[in-house]
């Protein structure tokens, strides 16, 4: 009864603890009250230090209270750069995509394309480093091929913007890598024994990235599947084409030396 009566007691204190917590004002927040321009200030100076996740805070405050106007549009802006600088490519995406709608004829939003483009571009680096990973046939290319459209869509809208001239750099150097990762790739298959599959691997090289420097790598790999599938005038056909286009592949002396043997 007393243990009861103890229990009893104790309710209204508890109850009277949740309700003093309750009571406890929240945290305050600091910058109540700061002008626009000095939560600008703020976040730039975050920027510049290197505390990106500080800098959005104060971005995503400008937002919020001042959403009309030069400050809340170069809020969204640093958004992106800080997102991307952040090592958060698909926030740094998102937050250029909400860009680009929300201010299509903005002076600037070919930076929103462009910074689309260096997120995609940056976070395909392993496979471009690497160009052929061991597990190569289920290697996802797509996001360097989601960079090419990004800045071939830039040079194509902004064809005079002083980010169009890299965006084509980096497209021509995305051509290229994507082309060695598919003659890798074939070279692979061609050392498994594999040789219908490294066939249409390079058979895709010359159709989609004829002018990279892959395609007599390609046409090197076309000539030995053929000659191992034993097809040899198709062999010889593919050899006179990489004689012609690369008379001087260190590759022919040991091709036509194969084909002679298949004789």
């Amino acid at each position: 009864m007393r243990r009861i009566s103890k229990l009893l007691l104790a309710g209204p204190l508890v109850a009277a603890l949740l309700v003093g917590c309750s009571l406890l004002p929240e945290k305050i927040d600091e910058t109540q009250g700061w002008s626009v321009q000095q939560l600008y200030s703020e976040a730039k100076d975050s920027m510049s230090s290197g505390n990106y996740k500080t800098a959005i805070e104060y971005l995503d405050k400008i937002q919020a209270r001042y959403p009309f106007g030069r400050y809340a549009q170069q809020a969204q802006i640093d958004t992106i750069y800080c997102q991307y600088k952040d090592n958060e490519p698909d926030a740094a995406i998102a937050a250029a995509d909400r860009f680009i709608k929300a201010n299509p004829r903005h002076p600037y939003v070919d930076y929103a394309y462009y910074m689309k483009g260096l997120a995609n571009f940056n976070r395909s680096n392993s496979l471009l480093e690497r160009l052929a990973p061991t597990d190569r046939d289920k290697t996802d290319t797509n996001t360097a091929r989601q960079a090419y459209s990004d800045f071939a869509e830039l040079a194509r809208k902004f064809p005079d913007s002083k980010y169009a001239e890299d965006a084509r750099q980096r497209m021509l150097f995305l051509h290229n890598s994507l082309a060695a990762y598919e003659v890798n790739v074939a070279d692979f298959y061609m050392r498994r024994g594999a040789y219908v599959a490294a066939l249409n691997r390079a058979t895709y090289v010359l159709k989609t990235y004829s002018r990279t420097p892959a395609a007599e790598d390609a046409l090197s790999i076309m000539t030995q599947a053929y000659i191992k599938m034993g097809m040899p005038q198709l062999a010889n056909d593919s050899l006179r084409v990489l004689e012609r286009n690369y008379p001087q592949s260190p590759e022919l002396p040991k091709l036509n030396a194969l084909l002679k043997g298949t004789g």
